[in-house]
């Protein structure tokens, strides 16, 4: 079967009434949730986790990717219209759209954010079924050490691409592993680190930690900035629509920033947040208007949310066909393939195409239900600004707690709740990042299974493990996803300081 027919079997499955409404559920709630500043896609999935353990693995699945595009879509609306970015691949997107908002243009900047993430969505979803039996077919011929090495490339990943310092990425990476390794051992039957503690030897619950450490943690941490002060939301002055002017300012860089975006996504090591700069820096230097650049360019909102959306579609392609998780939200939907049972990987392919291809098909749809739902209720986006932020963490934390007895009624997973979130939030006052925790606890014991597999068929022979042409390749990759972030990084924060001086003046 070729990828068209592997594709309408998809749609059939996102197609059903259930599905549908699962979709529409999580492109709304990640629209809402991108629209709220400080409160990402990631946080909301992690809420969701618990909730969803009784759903059907298809449809919580697609409202996880719904949740994904919509946050994407939703952190324009803020910062164009509030300069404060509801997801951080959206900072790119307030240095030319709120001046917009300012000078009243504030509808062609929502509509070429929405229009551009629509475009850019369709082209890379499609751009993601066509390149992952490529990259599935390849993955099969994979054996342990080759396995090992992708793991050990998915961990420099996490350390790498999260956080300002790959150090403190590795050290939180560290700490994951040390979770990982709490229970009974898969291949002695020994219990590990569990203290004498009976509860302990099932090791620890994915579920558990990823809502303590993105639910409750960054809740913790986001209520103890305190109230800065009410927040200047600039009107929606005049009509939404862009006119002819716009239409054929925009069109070339949606294409760009959808061309620009994707593969950035896709790579590991990537992540939104470089695409939409070099987008932005593209665009600067492509235009027609030099002038506009600063003051409010339609051509700084278009190709850098067109590279924003294509980049979460990239996203996918490492995390369904290796399972290699590229951003915080990935890693949380890594999680919860796991509740189910299921690992992503080439092998999922094979196992359960139903659920793989509905879940690539549902993002078509959930692209056309992000266009309808975006503009013409942008009136009811923007007034979610105004709930009070007490009352939201009030409501997350009560979320998260009353979830996670849901799922698992125990005294001590609730403690382990409040001692996971409690880090959490100690890991975010000194800049750890969170998700190679849950990244370390997820993958750390198929990294350790390969391990011995291999290093028994090789009767010890450490050198196995680069003897490999496939395993070599996957840790020269690891070394340069190691090394590139910090080339990327140091050149990001250049040209985003550079920016924001320049909008400044």
């Amino acid at each position: 079967m070729g990828t068209f027919d592997f594709l309408l079997q998809g749609l059939l499955v996102a197609a059903q009434p259930m599905n549908l409404l699962y979709a529409l559920i999580g492109v709304t709630l990640g629209t809402a949730v991108g629209v709220l500043p400080g409160i990402g896609p990631a946080l909301t999935v992690a809420l969701l986790l618990p909730v969803t353990y009784q759903l059907d693995p298809a449809g919580s699945l697609i409202m996880f990717a719904g949740i994904y595009y919509g946050g994407m879509y939703g952190g324009s609306t803020t910062s164009i219209l509030l300069n404060t970015p509801g997801e951080s691949a959206s900072i790119v997107t307030a240095l030319e759209g709120n001046k917009m908002a300012r000078a009243g243009r504030g509808g062609p900047a929502l509509a070429t954010a929405a229009i551009g993430s629509f475009v850019a969505g369709l082209i890379a979803t499609l751009g993601l079924a066509f390149i992952a039996p490529y990259i599935v077919k390849l993955a099969l011929v994979f054996g342990p050490r080759e396995y090992f090495a992708l793991m050990v490339l998915a961990f420099v990943t996490v350390s790498s691409a999260f956080g300002d310092s790959t150090l403190r990425g590795l050290t939180s990476l560290f700490v994951g592993l040390t979770l990982a390794c709490i229970g009974i051992d898969q291949l002695t039957g020994q219990a590990r680190l569990s203290f004498g503690v009976p509860d302990l030897l099932d090791g620890i619950e994915v579920t558990t930690l990823a809502v303590a450490m993105f639910a409750i943690g960054e809740t913790l941490f986001i209520a103890a900035q305190g109230d800065r002060g009410p927040d200047k939301v600039e009107a929606v002055k005049g009509s939404v629509w862009m006119n002819a002017a716009d239409w054929g300012r925009s069109w070339k860089p949606w294409l760009r920033g959808t061309f620009i975006g994707f593969p950035i996504g896709a790579m590991p090591a990537g992540g939104a947040e470089i695409g939409t700069f070099l987008s932005y820096a593209a665009e600067k230097r492509l235009t027609k208007h030099p002038e506009e650049f600063g003051n409010g360019a339609i051509e700084g909102v278009a190709g850098p949310e067109a590279a924003n959306n294509a980049s979460a579609a990239g996203t996918l392609v490492p995390l369904l066909t290796l399972g290699l998780p590229t951003t915080a939200t990935a890693a949380i939907m890594l999680a919860g393939f796991q509740q189910y049972g299921l690992q992503p990987g080439p092998l999922l392919f094979a196992t359960n195409p139903q659920l793989v291809w509905g879940l690539i098909a549902s993002l078509l749809i959930a692209n056309f239900m992000l266009l309808v739902l975006n503009l013409p209720l942008i009136g009811l986006w923007v007034k979610l600004l105004t709930i009070p932020k007490p009352w939201l963490y009030a409501g997350i934390l009560l979320f998260a707690t009353l979830g996670t007895i849901g799922a698992n009624p125990s005294v001590f997973e609730l403690g382990m709740l409040l001692a996971f979130g409690l880090l959490g939030y100690v890991m975010r006052i000194f800049g750890y990042p969170i998700a190679p925790v849950v990244v370390g606890l997820i993958l750390g014991p198929l990294a350790e299974q390969q391990l011995r597999r291999a290093l028994s068929i090789s009767q010890g022979d450490v050198t196995v493990l680069f003897t490999s042409p496939i395993a070599a390749v996957l840790l020269v990759i690891a070394a340069l996803a190691l090394i590139v972030p910090l080339i990327l990084r140091a050149r990001g924060r250049g040209e985003m300081l550079a920016q924001l001086a320049a909008s400044e003046d």
